[in-house]
């Protein structure tokens, strides 16, 4: 199947565009996200104030201007589709598929940096254990750098200053790129 046409038939279409600086990938939609057809949609998610408070974006923005990621070169994706109340209820077959489709999306458009939204997410991608916040030094797809920052779900228990820390420092490495 054409990957615009897989994109176009999720129940979170991809906001996505060649050249982005960073794309970010979450787990999978939340139900709130998909019924409002919005990435991270739900009341808890911070995702929308990390990005503002961490010097991304200049005005924090709401999950219905999610498309206006595209006007600061960002976008957003998610390593599989189908929407569900939380991760737990993933199968791994779906995240076999979902991480086939992520590279191939990665190879198509060259992001400059794929920022995974929670080391679960970049642990399922990459099929790596060990894995901490920040720049990794290996990436998955060549010529991409990959980053990972905490979940922004509102059940992370991380304290929010370092959440926030972990945004200002991708921001830090854009800026150097």
């Amino acid at each position: 199947m054409d990957l615009e046409k897989q994109t176009n038939e999720k129940p979170l279409p991809d906001i996505i565009a060649e050249n982005l600086d960073i794309l970010f990938v979450g787990f999978n939609p939340g139900l709130q996200s998909a019924a409002q057809r919005h990435h991270y949609a739900g009341k808890s998610n911070r995702f929308w104030r990390f990005l503002y408070e961490s010097g991304l974006t200049p005005v924090q923005l709401k999950p219905q201007e999610d498309r206006k990621l595209l006007d600061y070169r960002y976008g957003s994706t998610n390593i599989v589709d189908r929407e569900t109340r939380n991760a737990e209820e993933i199968r791994d077959e779906e995240y076999d598929i979902g991480r086939e489709h992520l590279k191939q999306l990665i190879l198509k458009y060259k992001p400059k940096i794929v920022c995974y939204v929670g080391i679960g997410v970049y642990k399922k991608f990459s099929n790596r254990k060990d894995v901490v916040t920040g720049l990794q030094q290996n990436s998955v797809v060549g010529g991409v750098r990959d980053y990972v920052c905490s979940s922004t779900s509102g059940l992370n228990s991380k304290p929010m200053e370092e959440q926030i820390t972990c945004f200002k420092e991708l921001l830090k490495l854009l800026k150097e790129i």
